[in-house]
């Protein structure tokens, strides 16, 4: 028996196949306006993008060749594409825990899902960033998934603490300034048409 080769025939964004770096068995925290925002995303695939694909694809079928019917095969292709997001989507969801950042906390100085933490390195350049869920991530923002680096090395330390990130560059101190727990503002669901 020869060897099959699996030829990926479409590269889909990253955006419509969701990412990765989930830990196994783990599960997805997420703050509160980030679920909503894959929840409204789900909902929108489900009762708008779905149906209206599934409409055009039932009317390209009745139009003769499929073989040569360029609705037809579009239109089959990006039904795979939102089949594939909402599959995701229901996973995403499915493990789900809903963290606010606002909840009061016992100690409000320490690092953990939520936090909004202000560091230095030992040049002094300051940063702050925000802990949140890996589909909550926006780098230009500040926002960076709780399972990075950064915030694995940030997560259990306090405020005056001293923590240590390896970097592909090597081992770098960072000195924490302040911790706080605030409204995280994510970017709310756009349907794209």
């Amino acid at each position: 028996m020869a060897d099959k080769k699996i030829i990926k025939l479409v590269n889909f964004p990253k955006d419509l196949e969701g990412d990765d770096s989930m830990p196994v068995n783990s599960k997805n925290y997420i703050t509160p306006i980030g679920h909503v925002r894959l929840m409204d995303e789900f909902l929108w695939l489900m009762n708008k993008a779905r149906p209206e694909v599934t409409a055009m694809v039932s009317w390209a079928a009745g139009n003769g060749d499929r073989s040569e019917n360029g609705d037809y095969i579009y239109g089959k292709k990006r039904l795979r594409e939102i089949d594939r997001r909402i599959r995701f989507l229901t996973k995403r969801l499915d493990i789900s825990e809903i963290v606010d950042p606002l909840v009061p906390r016992e100690n409000v100085q320490q690092i953990f899902f939520g936090a909004t933490v202000t560091f230095s390195n030992l040049k002094g350049e300051e940063k702050t960033v925000s802990i949140v869920g890996i589909d909550e991530i926006d780098t230009n923002k500040g926002y960076i998934s709780w399972v990075s680096p950064v915030a694995q090395a940030l997560t259990k330390a306090q405020q005056g603490d001293t923590v240590t990130l390896r970097t592909p560059n090597g081992i770098e101190e960072l000195k924490i300034l302040k911790v706080k727990y605030q409204k995280i503002p994510i970017q709310a669901f756009e349907a794209i048409n």
